[in-house]
């Protein structure tokens, strides 16, 4: 039986580091972390990262210099941020959960170690030349968070079963996890009975714009797509979500804790640390060519409890006992 945990949210905002980061030692080597969250919404992460690089014997202000630069959903200053560390020589570049900050950071540099983790094939984006034996400078995890989405709408189907028409949210700029959800969804809600619509969101208003349309439409449930931008509007979808009483399924567990009704997928606070270890053993002296890419093992089911009571659902036993996690 997997891991039950029931908790309570408390208020109060996490603690905040630099955007970038603290003055480097003499002589210590530099990893920037570079990612599009916030860094208020990130300290878990950071922490997972920091544990993945101690699993090496690698401590931050001991033997290495880690240099944060959350971006809060500004891709924009990749490429110049990008430009900058190839041109200080940092000794890794780490982008956890961030294909554009891998893709930004593979075409500024064939020589500085990358380790990445993204949501679709490292081989189709061009990062590496191949899973077992990546071949440059890169290697990381792959979540394959949209090869998921089946059976997140399977949950979602058990948890909301009245719920027959589903619109589907996907970012147009995300092009391969569209191209995966537009090819798998269809085909899973046949198999379940389920009638789906798509709808397109890149922008806040646009998010807003999809919420309308479902209501004028009559949807019955809303199924978000894996999306960073997504992710960085996650209070924002549990708002219009509440106030317009749709339920909703979403690929992270942090769009729960911000009031968002289920999440299925890969778990990224272990995905952060896979992501420390790699650096850390690159900073040992591994070459990327050689770590083979990973695959994601750790996945988690989070249910809001509270969120399913202000719907009016009543939450199956069963489903709360797969549950890795329930806030109540």
């Amino acid at each position: 039986m997997k891991r039950r945990e029931f908790i309570t949210l408390v208020g109060g905002a996490a603690a905040a580091w630099p955007l970038a980061a603290r003055a480097q030692q003499p002589g210590m080597p530099v990893v920037a972390l570079v990612n599009s969250r916030s860094a208020e919404a990130s300290s878990l992460h950071r922490a997972a990262f920091l544990k993945g690089l101690n699993e090496t014997g690698t401590v931050e202000g001991q033997n290495v210099t880690v240099e944060y630069h959350w971006l809060e959903g500004q891709n924009d200053r990749l490429s110049s941020l990008m430009a900058d560390l190839v041109r200080r020589r940092v000794a890794v570049i780490a982008t956890p959960g961030f294909t554009a900050g891998a893709q930004a950071a593979k075409a500024a540099t064939t020589t500085i170690p990358i380790v990445f983790s993204v949501a679709e094939d490292a081989v189709k984006l061009g990062i590496v030349a191949s899973l077992a034996r990546p071949g440059g400078n890169a290697t990381g995890v792959n979540m394959f968070n949209a090869e998921l989405a089946a059976k997140r709408l399977g949950l979602f189907h058990d948890l909301v079963p009245k719920a027959v028409r589903i619109a589907t949210l996907v970012n147009p700029a995300s092009a391969r996890v569209t191209e995966t959800m537009l090819r798998d969804i269809p085909e899973a809600a046949r198999a379940l009975g389920l009638q789906t619509q798509i709808l397109n969101a890149s922008t806040s208003r646009e998010i807003e714009a999809a919420f309308a349309t479902l209501v004028r439409e009559r949807a019955d449930a809303l199924f978000i797509a894996p999306d960073g931008f997504f992710s960085s509007r996650r209070v924002q979808f549990a708002t219009l979500a509440a106030h317009h009483r749709v339920p909703a399924a979403y690929a992270l567990r942090e769009f729960v804790e911000a009031g968002g009704l289920m999440s299925y997928g890969t778990d990224i606070v272990d995905m952060f640390r896979q992501v420390g270890v790699y650096t850390g053993q690159i900073l040992k002296g591994a070459k990327p060519a050689d770590l083979p890419v990973l695959q994601s093992t750790k996945f988690e089911f989070v249910i809001n409890l509270q969120t399913a009571r202000a719907l009016g659902l009543e939450v199956p036993p069963g489903l709360l006992t797969a549950a890795d996690e329930v806030i109540e």
